[in-house]
């Protein structure tokens, strides 16, 4: 089942808690500002360990799609309870909209 979420501003935001039980598969991500491009940092956390970045300062174009399929990605899933995804654009006036398979 798919999630969809509206992200907009400049504050790290989580997609999904670790033991969401999601399996993923791919993760859309569409630039949807009306004029300029969006930095963004799309990660996994685990408390003690650390950040494992998917993409780090990506620009995403205005009016553009990135989509992480399975060769990025390699199957995450939260269902362990350890990793957390998390996305964060660089602008107060950042946003993208965000489908996770």
């Amino acid at each position: 089942m798919a999630s969809y979420y509206n992200i907009s501003g400049e504050l790290t935001q989580e997609l999904l808690a670790a033991g969401d039980q999601v399996n993923v598969t791919s993760i859309s991500l569409a630039n949807i500002h009306s004029t300029s491009h969006v930095i963004i940092d799309v990660y996994i956390e685990k408390k003690l360990t650390g950040k494992f970045y998917l993409i780090k300062n990506y620009t995403l174009l205005h009016g553009s799609t990135l989509v992480l399929d399975h060769k990025t990605i390699s199957g995450f899933s939260s269902a362990t309870g350890r990793f957390g995804l998390y996305i964060k654009l660089n602008a107060s006036d950042s946003a993208v909209d965000v489908i996770i398979n």
